[in-house]
């Protein structure tokens, strides 16, 4: 069929606009198609337009019929451990501060200097910047391989902020890590602010 290539192309991951633009249009063009087949599955297609992404979401277990059979879950939930969280708290308040603010640039891009600057307020008893950048590298890794960030330039190293996080930690899902995580480091300024894998 037409829409296969996109159909497996949303099996692996969030689909960009920007990353592959005849991917985008034929999935704009096979929208109906791909949402009955995705449903059949127990999957929900989510084109989110003005974002120019989509995604599929595992249906909740009262959003499936009763009369529909069980079906086993297709995207694994992974526990991201208190660095990947904090990180991911971090990167969804950075993408929000950028939708308020800045009109002109395309993409939401980090320098991982800046992002470091917010991460050691998280760990005010460990002063060794070396290993504090290693730990933020390895939890931006995580957020890469579950496509919540990628690479913009490698020296000086930035990253680009995907859209994807604002579907997968909503606002309010955010205020209520920001306030766990404040408690649990104790002290912190107060303008600081479970994945699905597909």
């Amino acid at each position: 069929m037409d829409w296969s290539p996109v159909a497996v192309r949303l099996l692996q991951g969030v689909v960009y606009h920007d990353d592959n633009l005849e991917t985008w249009e034929q999935l704009l063009e096979n929208v109906s198609p791909l949402t009955e087949y995705f449903g059949k599955l127990g999957l929900l297609l989510v084109v989110d337009e003005p974002d120019a992404m989509a995604y599929l979401r595992q249906l909740d277990e009262e959003e499936i019929p009763a009369d529909f059979p069980p079906i086993p879950r297709l995207f694994r939930r992974t526990p991201l451990g208190y660095d990947a969280t904090l990180l991911c708290v971090l990167l969804r308040d950075e993408l929000r501060q950028y939708e308020e603010e800045d009109v002109q640039n395309e993409r939401c891009v980090i320098a991982q200097s800046d992002l470091l600057a917010l991460w050691e307020a998280f760990f005010p008893d460990q002063p060794d910047s070396v290993r504090l950048n290693r730990t933020l590298t390895a939890a931006l890794r995580k957020m890469e391989d579950l496509k919540f960030v990628r690479q913009f330039e490698k020296e000086p190293p930035s990253w680009e902020i995907r859209r994807i996080i604002k579907a997968r930690l909503p606002l309010a899902d955010l205020e209520r890590l920001r306030v766990a995580l404040a408690s649990a480091v104790g002290n912190l300024p107060t303008d600081i602010s479970e994945a699905e894998e597909s």
